[in-house]
């Protein structure tokens, strides 16, 4: 299935003015506290009607203001998943899951309950209540439940921002499951690059209400024209790897469009896809492949462009075959090096700047 937003809606002190296409997949509304990622889920789910728009999922119509069509929020075959949960108290996990069953369209094809369970690893919490699960947990079950309402698509607002980095990493993975695994859209509202970078198929990007950028998220992320929205600390590409090898030393081998890349302990099997969020504050260029350093990671590349990038700064994008790196670092050392479009340099990354938590299947 595939949503198509229109929406134009004003507050007194706010408009919001957006229009952008969700195809099967994570597409993550991303930008900062503010920006009217929440009111764009909100109006999805009916919970906000806004003064003008139109909003489908494949065929079916849920909101046509020139039309006068408002589908309320139990029609429209809609999971939401919020930041705090919102568990049933006095219910088991197992019946808080089922309970999701009920708003499920008579006659669809109902999700296979244990395989929901199996994919959130949630089996063992089945008879406690959520009272006695952490956050992480928590958070695990509501997907759950909306999950096994059967949806058209599912919204998730920011559902990792009450997680402290711990619990945040360990429900990452399980999020990238469902990816990979339902054929349902996903609208993720987030302002965390690091979970952007993991978890999106496809990026809007959206500032002061409207959408500054959108499309396919390693593009998004590694162009140096959305560094406002993202910000300069957050800038980074994304790059696809494939696990080549582990190593007796610890570290694992990956193979990556401009050659090997090595990083410590990468918990994945040989020939396993993964995708890498690489800062461009964590990558240094050379004129020359250097010789007697420690950093591991020396990649061929070639300079596409150099963007300012403010306080003296300079982001150099760089074209490693179809996929693009970025690199931030001072215009002085980019006069030094001479850097212009289509001049050849080597990127160099040391092994451990990249974090466990920016390493995603």
């Amino acid at each position: 299935m595939t949503l198509s937003v229109s929406l134009h809606h004003r507050y007194p002190d706010f408009t919001l003015d957006v229009a952008f296409t969700a195809p099967p997949g994570v597409t993550a509304l991303f930008g900062r506290s503010g920006s009217g990622k929440t009111t764009v889920v909100n109006a999805v789910a009916g919970l906000l009607r806004p003064g003008k728009g139109r909003i489908a999922l494949d065929e079916t119509v849920l909101l046509d203001t020139e039309r006068r069509i408002f589908l309320p929020p139990h029609r429209r075959r809609i999971g939401y998943v919020f930041q705090e949960g919102r568990l049933f108290p006095h219910l088991t996990v197992r019946q808080n899951l089922l309970y999701g069953r009920w708003f499920a369209p008579k006659g669809a094809a109902r999700a296979d309950f244990d395989l929901i369970v199996d994919l959130l690893g949630i089996g063992a919490l089945l008879a406690r209540r959520p009272g006695a699960l952490s956050g992480g947990e928590k958070s695990r079950v509501a997907l759950g439940r909306a999950i096994l309402s059967d949806p058209g698509i599912l919204l998730m607002d920011e559902p990792l921002a009450a997680l402290d980095e711990d619990r945040k990493s360990g429900i990452l993975p399980y999020l990238e499951r469902l990816r990979d695994t339902l054929s349902l859209p996903i609208l993720y509202v987030s302002h965390s690059a690091a979970e952007v970078a993991r978890l999106a198929t496809t990026v809007v990007l959206i500032e002061a209400g409207r959408v500054s950028a959108a499309g396919p998220a390693a593009a998004i992320l590694s162009d140096p024209l959305t560094a406002s929205g993202v910000g300069l600390r957050d800038m980074g590409a994304v790059l696809t790897a494939r696990v080549e090898a582990q190593e007796e030393d610890g570290l694992t081998r990956l193979a990556t469009a401009a050659g090997p890349v090595w990083l410590p302990g990468v918990g994945a099997a040989p020939g396993r896809s993964l995708r890498l969020r690489i800062l461009a504050q964590d990558v240094m260029l050379a004129r020359a492949r250097p010789e007697g350093i420690s950093a591991l990671n020396i990649l061929p590349c070639t300079v596409r462009d150099l963007t300012p990038a403010g306080d003296g700064g300079v982001l150099v994008r760089l074209s490693l075959g179809e996929e693009d790196l970025l690199a931030r670092i001072t215009a002085r050392s980019a006069a030094a090096l001479g850097l212009a479009p289509g001049q050849p340099v080597h990127a160099v990354l040391k092994a451990v700047a990249v974090a466990p938590d920016s390493i995603g299947t």
